[in-house]
């Protein structure tokens, strides 16, 4: 196609992005924000289907080709975050924004949408796959439970993630673990309450769960090996109400992070032996409701090699970054790349604020970068 075309498109692309920015909505809450592309896509004359996993859709564009297909996929969800940034495109909904850039993200594979269909030569099939609820509720595993890739077959699929920190517009990946495996917990450690000067008539959970919290410091340390990642964190830790009351009960929310599965699996088993044996020799009980867990995000080789081959095809040689490690952060496109091979890469959003940041904002620079490389990864996948 051509690129005067596609630029002129851009300052739609930026509309559009600012838009979806204004209209934050928590997973399988997105019913604005799907309705707006199902709408725009169908619009464009793409099969648009509705509904998977409440608020997700796919669209599809097959201009025949090998019988292959490929698919590619864009977050919608944003954050109960309240905004800071000052933008005149600020949020609108008390208490939630795009802290992620995930507006970003859709409007980017939108902007491919367009690149594609303008692309008179282009010949294949491709599913743009616009997914629920990434940030808790796994909203990538709904959509396999709810046939995705039975109903929309994909011979490779492949997502983009913008990085803060990364210089803009670079792309980042690696071959096998791209991002860690999470797991997250409710740990509840049930004693028995009393008056805070009668400890002796009591089991007290705050001292117990204490010990559970100390415990937990050595499991990556003495049962990961040193060449290995994990992460065990305690995010809060909940107790009482009164300083002369010894409560029933203290609740602890944990996370486990691993970057490959057999030290997954060997964490989450540490966490639980660890909090029952730390538990019970206080004379209290422990239960553990474990909560959704993300896979190890892993790259299939030859994908990463394809989608770096064509971003130097359409930026050049430095436009592409090795990682030289994984990630500790989770992502639930994991889910899809244990169905099918593809790819996760990371697309540099420059110096901006952390993602989930009350101040960040999505670099709209990348608009016409994403795109780019999607119409380039879909010209060489079906080449």
């Amino acid at each position: 196609m051509s690129e005067i075309a596609f630029r002129s498109f851009l300052p739609e692309l930026v509309a559009i992005r600012r838009r979806l920015h204004q209209m934050p909505e928590t997973g399988y809450e997105e019913r604005q924000t799907s309705a707006f592309v199902a709408d725009l896509l169908s619009g464009w004359g793409l099969e648009v289907t509705r509904d998977i996993a409440a608020t997700g859709l796919v669209a599809t564009l097959d201009r025949g080709g090998d019988g292959r297909a490929l698919g590619l996929r864009a977050d919608m969800d944003g954050l109960p975050v309240t905004e800071e940034t000052g933008a005149v495109y600020a949020s609108r909904t008390p208490g939630m924004m795009h802290a992620c850039g995930h507006d970003g993200h859709t409007t980017m594979l939108i902007g491919a949408a367009f690149r594609l269909l303008q692309d008179d030569d282009f010949r294949g099939k491709v599913h743009f796959i616009f997914q629920p609820a990434e940030e808790t509720a796994g909203g990538a595993a709904r959509m396999i439970e709810e046939g995705l890739f039975e109903r929309f077959p994909c011979d490779a699929v492949f997502a983009l993630h913008n990085y803060p920190g990364l210089t803009s517009g670079r792309f980042s990946a690696k071959p096998g673990a791209m991002m860690a495996a999470i797991d997250a917990a409710t740990l509840t450690v049930r004693g028995a309450g009393g008056h805070g000067a009668r400890p002796e008539d009591t089991v007290d959970p705050v001292v117990a769960a204490s010990s559970v919290v100390m415990a937990l410091q050595t499991a990556v340390s003495r049962n990961v090996p040193p060449q290995e990642a994990g992460v065990i964190t305690i995010g809060a830790f909940h107790a009482g109400s009164a300083c002369n009351v010894i409560p029933d009960e203290a609740v602890l929310e944990v996370s486990l992070r691993a970057t490959d599965p057999a030290v997954r699996t060997r964490l989450c088993r540490r966490f639980e032996e660890i909090a029952q044996a730390q538990a019970t020799s206080f004379g209290a009980e422990a239960r553990i409701d474990w909560q959704v867990g993300y896979p190890v995000t892993m790259n299939d080789a030859a994908s990463v090699d394809l989608a770096a081959a064509a971003v130097r095809d359409a930026f050049g040689e430095d436009a592409f970054e090795p990682l030289d490690r994984p990630m500790m952060g989770s992502e639930d496109f994991a889910f899809m790349l244990e169905k099918v091979k593809g790819a996760y890469l990371f697309l540099g959003n420059g110096d901006s604020a952390g993602l989930h940041s009350s101040r960040y904002d999505f670099n709209d620079a990348l608009l016409e970068r994403g795109p780019i490389f999607f119409h380039a990864l879909a010209k060489r996948f079906f080449a």
